[in-house]
């Protein structure tokens, strides 16, 4: 038998792998019933137009924002005959989070996830004989991981739960 053998908790907590929570696709009910209902027939998958959601552990569908952002047109809501994915406002609690590789707190002069972040939830505050230091107003970010990619240090990491750094 190949492949990672997890426990049903392991499962149910989305901890697989790495021992971080995964992200699954916006509007995705919690965790435990999430892998309840998801039947993992990969029609949320198809749906995305962004390309966004990948197979992941277990089967079950996850958000890798390396692949580009989430747009929230909601085509794997619809996709979704299993009620895993369940109509709501905002459609996940996600947020970015800029972690220490970060340039800029290295003092290198980098602002891209500033200039792709539409709602400005990440700016750049001057300092005093050094290069701007980043900021994210958790109240702006919608998780949508226009600023991921970008990154030439993947700094910066989109969760459900996350110790904001900057």
């Amino acid at each position: 038998m190949s492949g990672n053998l997890y426990t049903r908790r392991q499962l149910l907590r989305g901890r697989t792998g790495n021992g971080r929570p995964v992200l699954r696709p916006p509007w995705a009910v919690p965790e435990e019933g999430f892998t309840d209902r998801c039947s993992r027939c990969g029609d949320c998958l198809t749906a995305c137009p962004e390309g966004i959601l990948r197979k992941g552990d277990g089967g079950f569908p996850e958000v890798d924002f390396g692949r580009g952002e989430c747009t929230f047109c909601g085509d794997c809501l619809a996709a979704c005959e299993t009620g895993a994915l369940a109509q709501r406002t905002p459609p996940w609690t996600a947020k970015a989070g800029i972690g220490q590789a970060c340039l800029a707190l290295h003092g290198v002069d980098c602002q891209i996830c500033q200039e792709q972040c539409e709602t400005r939830a990440i700016t750049f505050t001057p300092v005093a004989g050094s290069v701007p230091r980043p900021r994210l107003d958790p109240g702006r970010c919608t998780g949508c991981g226009a600023c991921v990619a970008p990154c030439p240090v993947t700094a910066i990491e989109v969760r459900a739960k996350m110790e904001m750094v900057a």
